[in-house]
């Protein structure tokens, strides 16, 4: 499964769920908090009720990264992967005018939508790029928190997002992003299925290797906080969408997919004390 087949997939799928969530209608038949297990009730309503409906109804998220950390005014914040903007918008109001939060998404019709958000809500401390979460169009050291909402999940090349995110953050900046991960092994029909990559299922990683990751991508301190596991109802749920064996499958699936706060740090520079720097 090629990078640019998975990229093509999701900017379709979710070029259309941002048309139906632009209508004021649900993104599709279990999504934007509709009854799927994945993306129901993680915003409060005092959290939900500042913003504008269509930023909430695009909501396809699997957990609330703005919860994961406390922002502070004046920060950077930097959402990969924004879709309607959810993220971006409470971020902006916890970093107030002196700061900024920047989102990015690769779908014409999300950021469209984002954009649409960004001005009903008066946010004038945010900004929507396009681009992928690969490789990520700004400056290196230059962002103080990355956040992202099951969308890790959605690229075949993983360790690029972890090092882009690396780059990107200042030292002692801050990664603490929900994502959909793996405990234990999967049936690889699971794993092949286009349609359950594109709903973030197909492409978790089990929790050992994401961690694995961030470190060798240069992370301290990571931290995977499993929050929500999903039931043998909840798998028989995804594997009918992805038109799999529901029967032979859904008992091999149980248990093995969790929602779960992934939070690591870039370490602080070096200090120079001489004619070699010290640790």
């Amino acid at each position: 499964m090629s990078t640019t087949n998975v990229q093509d997939a999701v900017r379709q799928k979710y070029g259309e769920l941002a048309k139906s969530a632009g209508t004021g209608g649900c993104c599709g038949p279990t999504a934007c908090g509709c009854g799927d297990p994945i993306t129901s009730n993680l915003y409060s309503d005092a959290e939900k009720s500042d913003l504008p409906q269509e930023a909430v109804a695009a909501s396809l998220g699997c957990g609330n990264p703005t919860a994961l950390l406390q922002l502070e005014p004046g920060q950077t914040v930097l959402d990969l992967g924004s879709g309607g903007g959810i993220d971006v918008l409470l971020s902006a109001k916890r970093v107030g005018p002196t700061g900024k939060a920047y989102g990015l998404d690769m779908t014409d019709e999300m950021l469209a939508l984002a954009r649409e958000n960004q001005r009903r809500a008066g946010a004038a401390n945010v900004e929507f790029l396009k681009g992928t979460i690969e490789a990520i169009p700004l400056p290196d050291n230059s962002v103080d928190v990355i956040i992202s909402n099951c969308v890790i999940n959605l690229s075949i090349d993983k360790d690029a997002v972890l090092r882009e995110a690396f780059r990107v953050l200042k030292p002692g900046g801050r990664f603490a992003v929900s994502d959909v991960v793996m405990h234990g092994e999967v049936p690889g029909d699971v794993r092949r299925n286009m349609e359950l990559w594109v709903g973030c299922i197909a492409g978790a990683l089990e929790d050992t290797k994401f961690e694995s990751k961030l470190r060798a991508a240069g992370f301290a301190d990571v931290e995977i906080e499993p929050w929500r596991e999903y039931t043998l109802e909840d798998a028989r749920a995804f594997l009918a969408e992805g038109g799999l064996d529901v029967d032979a499958l859904a008992s091999q699936v149980h248990g093995k997919f969790l929602s779960a706060f992934v939070r690591a740090r870039k370490p602080e520079a070096k200090s120079c004390c001489g004619p070699t720097c010290c640790a």
